[in-house]
């Protein structure tokens, strides 16, 4: 993997764990508020999916990067 693809894969890792505390810290609010699933949870996740689909395809895998 080149060096671009090196950078583009960390930057890509920061987004997924910028992703990740905005979706925990979302759920907590809606925990401690007694309140149901926050509304957009569902499309955070597509959005950390992708992310993760990204990273894997320029690892040169299949797609997913979780278990790699």
């Amino acid at each position: 993997m080149s060096e671009r693809h090196d950078r583009l894969v960390a930057h890509l890792e920061q987004v997924a764990a910028e992703l990740d505390e905005m979706m925990f810290d979302d759920l907590r609010e809606a925990s401690a508020s007694g309140g149901q699933r926050p509304a957009d949870d569902k499309r955070m996740m597509q959005a950390r999916r992708a992310v993760e689909k990204a990273i894997g395809l320029l690892r040169g895998g299949g797609g997913s990067s979780v278990d790699e």
